[in-house]
């Protein structure tokens, strides 16, 4: 042990005496490898498409670098919302229409027809010399068509047959009125009941009147409102008793005889005859009237 120790401290002082180098090798630099990093292309930007304003109208878009112009407002009342977007303008064109489909189609009415100067003369001849009670009363025009040109006031159809009450009528009609009644209305009471059985009184239900057909609210006219016709619901005799006009068809009393007989002749003076058997409106009475049509046609039942 005490022999080692001197060479073991020799071996230290060696060593410490010794010198390091003052820079050891530089080791060498591995060069470089420059990775080429590719930026990732951007994407090319579309063009924005032009908006459209509140009117459909397309805005237009400034360029690059260009001021954009400022667009005037609406004035009041000019903005008005798009029917897509405001569900009541719909449902206001959906009553709109049905409201339109709901109305009625106007009606052009005729003016009153004046009278030919010289038929008016000799109907009115005519009427007197058959025994009519009349007075010419005013020309009517009430408008929507209706009016007589030269109207009667007729009090007496013949003489001793009153027509009750009083009516308004064109010559025409009351000169019809009155053949009717002495050649086939008379007779033809004398030979369902007796000889000396006179007409009376022809009761009517309506002469002139400024109304539609059948008292309708849309239609046409009535030849009433032109005094073209008169309605006969009953006959009184000379012995006080009354025939009404009633539906009769299936009627085999002498009562439903004459009925028939005087509705069928009275096709021979006027141009329509409507009796209780030809609708709900005329259960009640006989409708008469001197209507024009062509060829002389008659419509009768």
């Amino acid at each position: 042990m005490r022999r080692s120790f001197p060479l073991i401290l020799l071996s230290l002082l060696i060593l410490t005496g010794a010198s390091l180098p003052k820079s050891g090798p530089i080791p060498i630099k591995k060069p470089q490898v420059e990775v080429e990093t590719k930026k990732a292309p951007t994407p090319e930007e579309k063009p924005v498409a032009p908006a459209d304003d509140s009117k459909g109208n397309q805005k237009k878009v400034p360029a690059d670098g260009e001021q954009p112009v400022p667009q005037p407002k609406p004035t009041e009342g000019d903005e008005q919302p798009a029917k897509d977007q405001d569900p009541t303008v719909h449902e206001k064109d959906k009553r709109a229409d049905e409201k339109k489909e709901e109305e009625p189609a106007r009606i052009v009415y005729p003016p009153v027809e004046p009278e030919n100067a010289a038929d008016y003369a000799r109907c009115l001849t005519d009427l007197k010399a058959i025994g009519a009670t009349f007075v010419e009363a005013k020309r009517i025009d009430d408008g929507k068509g209706c009016g007589i040109d030269k109207p009667l006031e007729v009090t007496n159809i013949l003489s001793g047959v009153t027509l009750a009450p009083k009516g308004l009528m064109r010559c025409e009609t009351a000169l019809a009125l009155a053949r009717w009644t002495k050649e086939t209305a008379q007779p033809a009471a004398e030979v369902a009941f007796d000889k000396a059985i006179k007409i009376k009184r022809l009761n009517q239900a309506s002469t002139y009147v400024c109304r539609l057909r059948n008292n309708a609210t849309t239609g046409k006219i009535s030849e009433h409102a032109h005094g073209n016709a008169v309605d006969i619901a009953s006959f009184t005799f000379s012995n006080g008793t009354t025939i009404a006009i009633q539906p009769r068809d299936e009627d085999g009393t002498m009562d439903g005889a004459f009925q028939r007989a005087v509705t069928a002749s009275a096709c021979l003076y006027f141009k329509t005859v409507l009796d209780p058997g030809s609708d709900a409106a005329h259960e009640t009475h006989l409708h008469l009237d001197v209507i024009e049509r062509r060829n002389d046609y008659r419509y009768c039942r």
